[in-house]
């Protein structure tokens, strides 16, 4: 299992800030994907992957205990 994180509004729209996934031994792809079939809704443009509070390539792959936080792009001024 890994565990996922959901940052700002991906947070509200998913309605969870985390949840737990069987996603051990697939690519960082491969979890986009899987949340984009869950959650059709999300706004996926743009959100970066990190694996272990390290941004993550697409071909990563996770390992059982991983954390990984979905961060939609974010602006500032």
């Amino acid at each position: 299992m890994i565990t996922l994180y959901y940052f700002a509004g991906l947070r509200e729209a998913a309605g969870k800030a985390q949840e737990d996934a069987d996603l051990a031994g697939r690519t960082v792809a491969e979890l986009t994907a899987w949340v984009s079939g869950k959650y059709p809704h999300l706004p996926l443009d743009g959100v970066r992957v990190a694996v272990n509070e390290e941004y993550a390539l697409q071909e990563d792959v996770l390992q059982e205990g991983d954390t990984a936080a979905l961060i939609p792009p974010v602006s500032g001024g």
